[in-house]
């Protein structure tokens, strides 16, 4: 049996998957924010919960939304920012007696779609969270490709490619840079951007609802947002020219996104012909939980 565990900003989940895959066990409980012993007693409750549940003992994977700095051992990165600085595999460790294995959770999106999700048979599977905030997950041969430094597929810190003269500098996302990509492309800067243009704070799905309605300035915020996921998109072609793009996250349920990125893309991609496919995740929410139980899939 295989355990993940997702561990977010405001909530825990944790998942055992059987040998095939199949779900056994799931469940969720709040994240005791700026908590960081409350944290490990959440993940061993979980543990012991889904334990108790199926009889069985299983290995365990975590996503955190962070890393851990190969250098010091320590969690880096994170917006959870109670985590920063604390060797989290080694306290988990202690508390649970086994070995843990600890990637960024768009790092488990990734190997959970190109286990066997919409990515399953693609060599490069480059995975996309584009919901609260953006990130993104690379998966070499379905498994993470967490880089020298801990770094890899840490796109979203970049500022948006291409900037046009009204974009720039942008916004300033969490870390202080402007224009980044995590701001500009995620749902919460689709947001932003509308409530800039329009006076109005509206949700992602009700701009998408006046855009679809014929509403002008919701139009014009939709093709602002196409616009530069499809140059961040592009950016990554040329540098990685992944099999697959995967979405996941609040915004992948746009639809209009399938259909308008790929000749958005087009004049900034290097190449004579780009058919490379973007697909929704097929594990939608649970795919990064999925996948942090899949990194024990070796």
């Amino acid at each position: 049996m295989r355990l993940g565990i997702d561990w977010g900003g405001t909530k825990m989940e944790i998942i055992a998957l059987g040998d095939a895959g199949e779900e056994l066990f799931r469940e969720r409980m709040p994240t005791p924010r700026d908590d960081y012993d409350g944290c490990i007693e959440a993940v061993a409750t979980l543990v012991a919960n889904a334990e108790k549940a199926t009889g069985q003992t299983g290995s365990l994977g975590l996503g955190i939304p962070g890393s851990i700095s190969p250098v010091t051992g320590l969690v880096k990165n994170a917006n959870s920012t109670w985590m920063n600085g604390r060797p989290l595999d080694k306290d988990l460790e202690a508390r649970l007696g086994r070995d843990v294995r600890i990637q960024n959770d768009a790092n488990c999106l990734a190997v959970s779609e190109a286990t066997d999700g919409s990515g399953a048979g693609c060599h490069i599977v480059h995975a996309i969270i584009i919901g609260t905030g953006c990130g993104s997950g690379i998966a070499i041969d379905g498994k993470a490709h967490r880089g020298a430094n801990g770094i890899g597929g840490e796109w979203g810190a970049i500022p948006v490619p291409w900037m046009k003269p009204e974009e720039f500098p942008g916004p300033v996302n969490w870390l202080g840079h402007p224009g980044a990509i995590d701001h500009w492309c995620s749902g919460t800067g689709f947001q932003a951007d509308y409530l800039e243009r329009s006076g109005t704070p509206l949700k992602g799905h009700e701009i998408m609802a006046a855009k679809r309605a014929g509403d002008a300035v919701a139009t014009a915020a939709y093709e602002a947002y196409a616009s530069r996921l499809a140059r961040a998109l592009a950016m990554s072609a040329n540098l990685l020219d992944p099999d697959c793009f995967v979405l996941g996250g609040g915004m992948s349920n746009v639809e209009e996104l399938y259909e308008d990125l790929p000749a958005a893309m087009a004049p900034f991609i290097m190449s004579d012909v780009y058919e490379v496919p973007i697909r929704k995740a097929r594990h939608g929410d649970s795919s990064g939980v999925r996948g942090a139980a899949w990194l024990w899939n070796d």
